[in-house]
Protein backbone atom coordinates (compact mmCIF):
# COMPACT_ATOMS: atom_id res chain seq x y z
CA UNK A 1 0.00 0.00 0.00
CA UNK A 2 1.37 3.27 -1.05
CA UNK A 3 1.92 5.94 1.97
CA UNK A 4 1.41 9.30 1.43
CA UNK A 5 4.40 12.13 0.64
CA UNK A 6 6.02 12.88 3.87
CA UNK A 7 5.28 15.98 5.67
CA UNK A 8 1.21 15.25 3.64
CA UNK A 9 -1.93 14.25 5.34
CA UNK A 10 -3.13 10.88 4.90
CA UNK A 11 -5.75 11.11 2.16
CA UNK A 12 -8.62 10.83 4.56
CA UNK A 13 -7.66 14.29 6.09
CA UNK A 14 -6.89 16.21 2.81
CA UNK A 15 -9.57 18.62 1.25
CA UNK A 16 -9.85 18.37 -2.57
CA UNK A 17 -11.95 20.53 -5.50
CA UNK A 18 -12.80 18.40 -8.30
CA UNK A 19 -15.12 19.01 -11.51
CA UNK A 20 -13.58 22.35 -12.47
CA UNK A 21 -14.44 24.28 -9.07
CA UNK A 22 -18.31 23.04 -9.30
CA UNK A 23 -18.24 19.93 -7.56
CA UNK A 24 -16.26 20.15 -3.87
CA UNK A 25 -15.85 17.01 -2.29
CA UNK A 26 -14.81 17.00 1.39
CA UNK A 27 -12.45 13.91 3.17
CA UNK A 28 -12.39 13.30 6.34
CA UNK A 29 -12.15 10.21 8.40
CA UNK A 30 -16.03 9.60 8.15
CA UNK A 31 -15.17 10.22 4.32
CA UNK A 32 -18.64 12.89 2.97
CA UNK A 33 -19.18 12.93 -0.40
CA UNK A 34 -21.25 15.66 -1.67
CA UNK A 35 -22.21 13.79 -5.20
CA UNK A 36 -24.09 11.06 -2.72
CA UNK A 37 -26.49 13.35 -0.75
CA UNK A 38 -30.04 13.74 -1.69
CA UNK A 39 -31.30 17.30 -1.24
CA UNK A 40 -34.67 18.41 -1.43
CA UNK A 41 -35.78 21.26 -3.36
CA UNK A 42 -38.97 22.86 -2.36
CA UNK A 43 -40.45 26.07 -4.07
CA UNK A 44 -43.21 28.01 -2.70
CA UNK A 45 -45.54 31.07 -3.67
CA UNK A 46 -43.44 34.24 -4.60
CA UNK A 47 -44.24 34.10 -8.25
CA UNK A 48 -42.03 36.72 -9.66
CA UNK A 49 -39.35 34.82 -8.76
CA UNK A 50 -39.42 31.66 -10.03
CA UNK A 51 -37.60 32.26 -12.75
CA UNK A 52 -34.14 32.80 -10.68
CA UNK A 53 -35.19 29.57 -8.48
CA UNK A 54 -35.22 27.27 -11.50
CA UNK A 55 -31.69 28.57 -12.19
CA UNK A 56 -30.67 28.01 -8.29
CA UNK A 57 -32.08 24.27 -9.33
CA UNK A 58 -30.14 23.77 -12.25
CA UNK A 59 -27.01 24.76 -10.10
CA UNK A 60 -28.08 22.35 -7.19
CA UNK A 61 -28.93 19.53 -9.61
CA UNK A 62 -25.09 20.23 -11.11
CA UNK A 63 -23.63 19.70 -7.64
CA UNK A 64 -25.97 17.18 -5.91
CA UNK A 65 -26.51 13.76 -8.31
CA UNK A 66 -29.88 13.58 -6.62
CA UNK A 67 -32.52 16.25 -6.12
CA UNK A 68 -35.69 15.80 -5.20
CA UNK A 69 -38.72 18.72 -6.36
CA UNK A 70 -41.67 19.48 -4.06
CA UNK A 71 -43.68 22.36 -4.67
CA UNK A 72 -46.98 23.81 -2.44
CA UNK A 73 -50.14 23.49 -3.37
CA UNK A 74 -50.70 27.42 -4.28
CA UNK A 75 -47.64 26.63 -6.60
CA UNK A 76 -49.15 23.62 -7.85
CA UNK A 77 -52.57 24.57 -8.74
CA UNK A 78 -52.06 28.79 -9.66
CA UNK A 79 -51.34 30.10 -13.20
CA UNK A 80 -49.94 33.90 -13.16
CA UNK A 81 -48.44 36.21 -15.40
CA UNK A 82 -45.42 35.50 -14.53
CA UNK A 83 -46.12 30.85 -16.03
CA UNK A 84 -48.09 28.38 -15.52
CA UNK A 85 -48.18 25.75 -12.67
CA UNK A 86 -47.70 22.73 -14.98
CA UNK A 87 -45.10 24.19 -17.40
CA UNK A 88 -42.92 25.20 -13.75
CA UNK A 89 -43.68 21.29 -12.69
CA UNK A 90 -42.54 20.06 -15.62
CA UNK A 91 -39.27 22.23 -16.07
CA UNK A 92 -38.19 21.11 -12.36
CA UNK A 93 -39.33 17.39 -13.72
CA UNK A 94 -37.00 17.88 -16.18
CA UNK A 95 -33.62 19.36 -14.54
CA UNK A 96 -34.48 16.60 -11.17
CA UNK A 97 -35.58 13.65 -13.24
CA UNK A 98 -38.07 13.40 -10.58
CA UNK A 99 -41.42 13.70 -10.12
CA UNK A 100 -42.73 16.55 -8.18
CA UNK A 101 -44.03 16.39 -4.42
CA UNK A 102 -47.30 18.44 -4.42
CA UNK A 103 -49.69 17.55 -1.35
CA UNK A 104 -48.49 16.87 2.15
CA UNK A 105 -49.28 13.04 2.16
CA UNK A 106 -46.76 12.51 -0.46
CA UNK A 107 -44.21 14.80 1.74
CA UNK A 108 -44.55 12.95 4.97
CA UNK A 109 -42.16 10.11 3.97
CA UNK A 110 -39.43 12.46 4.05
CA UNK A 111 -39.02 11.96 7.66
CA UNK A 112 -39.61 8.42 8.54
CA UNK A 113 -37.74 6.95 5.48
CA UNK A 114 -34.85 9.41 6.18
CA UNK A 115 -35.17 10.47 2.35
CA UNK A 116 -33.64 13.67 2.31
CA UNK A 117 -29.84 14.42 3.32
CA UNK A 118 -30.90 18.52 3.35
CA UNK A 119 -33.82 20.62 2.56
CA UNK A 120 -33.41 23.98 0.29
CA UNK A 121 -36.68 25.82 0.41
CA UNK A 122 -36.48 28.69 -2.54
CA UNK A 123 -38.06 31.05 -2.78
CA UNK A 124 -39.27 30.91 1.03
CA UNK A 125 -42.46 33.49 1.37
CA UNK A 126 -42.57 35.19 4.65
CA UNK A 127 -46.01 33.00 5.05
CA UNK A 128 -44.05 29.69 5.29
CA UNK A 129 -41.72 31.39 7.18
CA UNK A 130 -44.14 32.67 9.80
CA UNK A 131 -45.49 28.76 9.94
CA UNK A 132 -42.09 27.04 10.41
CA UNK A 133 -41.50 29.89 13.29
CA UNK A 134 -44.69 28.87 15.02
CA UNK A 135 -44.19 24.62 14.10
CA UNK A 136 -47.50 25.32 12.19
CA UNK A 137 -47.93 22.20 8.83
CA UNK A 138 -50.46 22.71 6.91
CA UNK A 139 -49.08 22.68 3.42
CA UNK A 140 -46.74 20.08 1.70
CA UNK A 141 -43.33 22.40 1.63
CA UNK A 142 -44.36 22.67 5.59
CA UNK A 143 -44.85 18.68 5.73
CA UNK A 144 -41.76 18.17 3.99
CA UNK A 145 -39.84 20.68 6.52
CA UNK A 146 -41.22 19.45 9.61
CA UNK A 147 -40.60 16.13 8.87
CA UNK A 148 -36.92 17.02 7.28
CA UNK A 149 -36.00 18.36 10.15
CA UNK A 150 -36.80 15.38 12.84
CA UNK A 151 -33.49 13.54 12.08
CA UNK A 152 -31.66 17.04 12.94
CA UNK A 153 -30.72 17.17 9.31
CA UNK A 154 -30.08 20.80 7.44
CA UNK A 155 -32.52 23.09 5.82
CA UNK A 156 -31.50 26.27 3.81
CA UNK A 157 -34.24 29.13 3.31
CA UNK A 158 -34.18 31.87 0.57
CA UNK A 159 -36.34 34.28 1.85
CA UNK A 160 -38.55 36.27 -0.89
CA UNK A 161 -41.04 38.23 1.02
CA UNK A 162 -41.99 42.04 1.07
CA UNK A 163 -42.44 42.37 4.82
CA UNK A 164 -39.37 40.81 5.68
CA UNK A 165 -38.54 43.94 8.01
CA UNK A 166 -41.77 44.23 8.92
CA UNK A 167 -44.52 41.44 9.91
CA UNK A 168 -41.87 38.54 8.88
CA UNK A 169 -39.16 40.28 10.65
CA UNK A 170 -40.66 38.31 13.61
CA UNK A 171 -39.74 35.33 12.49
CA UNK A 172 -36.72 35.55 11.07
CA UNK A 173 -35.65 36.02 13.95
CA UNK A 174 -37.16 32.75 15.44
CA UNK A 175 -35.50 31.03 12.85
CA UNK A 176 -31.92 32.59 12.82
CA UNK A 177 -30.89 31.08 16.49
CA UNK A 178 -32.83 27.40 15.79
CA UNK A 179 -30.60 24.48 15.50
CA UNK A 180 -30.34 23.15 11.28
CA UNK A 181 -31.73 25.77 9.70
CA UNK A 182 -29.66 28.11 7.70
CA UNK A 183 -30.30 30.94 5.03
CA UNK A 184 -28.92 31.91 1.86
CA UNK A 185 -27.58 35.64 2.60
CA UNK A 186 -30.12 38.31 1.84
CA UNK A 187 -30.42 41.62 1.89
CA UNK A 188 -33.12 45.10 0.40
CA UNK A 189 -34.05 44.49 -3.18
CA UNK A 190 -35.32 47.73 -3.35
CA UNK A 191 -35.07 50.01 -0.24
CA UNK A 192 -36.60 52.95 -2.11
CA UNK A 193 -40.07 51.71 -3.29
CA UNK A 194 -40.52 48.58 -1.26
CA UNK A 195 -38.52 49.53 1.90
CA UNK A 196 -39.67 46.38 4.19
CA UNK A 197 -38.75 43.80 1.11
CA UNK A 198 -36.01 41.09 1.54
CA UNK A 199 -34.99 38.58 -0.92
CA UNK A 200 -32.47 35.84 -0.62
CA UNK A 201 -29.40 36.36 -3.79
CA UNK A 202 -30.57 33.40 -5.59
CA UNK A 203 -26.76 32.42 -7.50
CA UNK A 204 -25.77 32.00 -3.74
CA UNK A 205 -28.27 28.73 -3.40
CA UNK A 206 -25.72 26.23 -4.12
CA UNK A 207 -23.10 27.34 -1.91
CA UNK A 208 -25.32 28.04 0.78
CA UNK A 209 -26.77 24.82 0.61
CA UNK A 210 -22.73 22.97 0.76
CA UNK A 211 -21.96 25.17 3.70
CA UNK A 212 -25.26 23.83 5.77
CA UNK A 213 -24.23 20.32 5.09
CA UNK A 214 -20.50 21.33 6.42
CA UNK A 215 -22.62 22.70 9.22
CA UNK A 216 -21.82 26.11 8.86
CA UNK A 217 -23.71 29.64 7.69
CA UNK A 218 -22.37 31.09 4.91
CA UNK A 219 -21.36 34.31 5.77
CA UNK A 220 -21.64 37.13 5.40
CA UNK A 221 -25.77 36.09 5.64
CA UNK A 222 -26.47 40.33 5.27
CA UNK A 223 -25.86 41.66 1.88
CA UNK A 224 -26.23 45.48 0.96
CA UNK A 225 -28.12 46.32 -1.57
Amino acid sequence: MQRPARGRPPPWKQRAAVGGGHTHIFLTERKIFLEDKTVGFAVCGSFCTHAKAMAALEQVKARFARVVPIVSEVVADTDTRFGKAHDLMREMERICDCRVISTVKAAEPIGPQKLLDLLIICPCTGNTLGKLAAGITDTSVTMAAKAHLRNSRPLVAALSTNDGLAASAASIGALLPRKHIYFVPFGQDDFEKKPTSLVADFSLVADAAQAALEGRQLQPILLRG
